[in-house]
């Protein structure tokens, strides 16, 4: 297989259980770069009411760097405050310009301190950690990035590790940058849970055994399964809870992102330009109509299939619906496996569900990334990391 080619050569997994068999990862090649992002101080700005700013800027990275990419299938993955995507070398030069571009959007339209790093695969390969990624077939529209090797999190150590973070961190240069973020939208209300609660969930396996990680993740799956039930009692969208929102202070996120160096009237026009679009989605859903491109009847299905509520990247990273009962009981679960040191969690609560969506092709290519409102995965990790220092393992 080639260089640019090897992610999209993998063959997909079909069943998202098939994760916790290590056998389905494949290493990848070792100049193959391993991009890390994330908002300094995101933890204040999201405890200040800023979380879709915080989601926002985080995908901003993502869709700047698959707007380069085009038709080389890349991996990636969102982690609420920033990202990790892997590139291959033949895109180093471009993807450096969008991701300054990036960071000089996130400090000019919206305050925020974008740390970018840049990490070669065969660091990592030195140090005895591995990068490990399969994908798994979400639905016809998205196929998922997992990882798994303790690479990703040892690149994002040596970004964020001040010993290493200048060797690491992509520095600013003379001369323009620039990025594409077409596609990012930012249009839904928040979605409420359907049964009151929506649980981010963080979860990582201790042990320095594959077998005994692998029995853990299983575990893991199988008592959220037993407590919350099928994917279709669980999942954090519903059709019933997506609404287009037509608030313009919600709506001006997307348009300070995608016409920051534009007048005033060009970000009015475009403003006008998402209401207008909005409507008449609105309408087209409403009545289901069926166009030569899409059918409007489906598409809050076709969205809901395409969202990435649960994923891995050396933990396991979900977002679910369900009551307070049920959270009491996985909590009280998830604790007896932390006291017994086979794992280490984060979870965080809210009502409703938020929406950062990577929209391509309205039939077609799209993702659409969940988080819990109020903090969500942040908050997961602000909890994770303190358990870890006051940790039983």
């Amino acid at each position: 297989m080639s260089a640019e080619t090897f992610y999209a050569d993998l063959p997909s997994l079909e069943n998202f259980l098939d994760i916790t068999d290590f056998r389905n990862f494949v290493s990848v090649p070792q100049d193959w770069l391993i991009i890390v992002t994330d908002i300094a101080g995101s933890t204040k700005a999201i405890e200040s009411g800023r979380y879709k700013d915080v989601n926002l800027i985080g995908a901003a990275s993502i869709v700047a760097i698959l707007n380069i990419a085009k038709n080389i299938d890349i991996p990636f993955v969102f982690g609420g405050d920033g990202a990790t995507i892997l590139i291959p070398p033949t895109l180093l030069s471009a993807v450096q310009g969008a991701l300054l571009a990036t960071r000089h959007l996130a400090k000019n339209e919206f305050d925020f301190d974008l740390r970018i790093g840049i990490v070669p695969g065969y660091v990592v390969i030195e140090r005895h950690y591995d990068v490990k990624v399969a994908k798994v077939k979400i639905s016809e529209n998205y196929t998922q990035a997992v990882f798994t090797g303790g690479g990703l999190a040892y690149a994002n150590d040596l970004v964020k590790n001040a010993a290493t973070a200048d060797i690491y961190r992509l520095h600013n240069v003379v001369g323009s940058s620039q990025a594409d973020f077409s596609g990012l939208e930012c249009r839904w209300q928040d979605i409420p849970s359907k049964h009151g609660e929506i649980v981010s969930l963080l979860v990582m396996a201790i042990s320095d055994d594959l077998v005994e990680i692998s029995s853990v993740y299983k575990d893991v799956l199988h008592i959220i399964k037993e407590i919350y039930g099928e994917e279709a009692d669980l999942h954090p969208v519903s059709a019933e809870s997506l609404n287009l929102s037509f608030n313009e202070n919600k709506l001006f996120k997307e348009v300070n992102l995608r016409s920051q160096s534009g007048s005033w009237l060009a970000r009015q026009i475009y403003l006008s330009k998402i209401k207008l679009e909005n409507y008449l989605g609105a309408f087209l859903m409403g009545f289901k109509v069926k166009t030569r491109d899409t059918d409007w009847g489906n598409y809050k299905q076709n969205l809901i299939a395409a969202t990435d509520y649960k994923k891995f990247d050396d933990m396991l990273r979900m977002v679910i619906a369900g009551n307070t009962l049920q959270s009491e009981k996985l909590t009280k679960s998830l604790d007896n496996l932390y006291k017994e040191g086979k794992l280490v969690y984060g979870l965080h609560i809210s009502d409703r569900a938020i929406m950062t969506c990577l929209v391509f092709e309205r039939n077609g290519r799209q993702v659409h990334f969940v988080d819990g409102a109020d903090g969500g995965y942040a908050l997961a990790a602000k909890a994770m990391k303190s358990r870890m220092k006051s940790g039983f393992y």
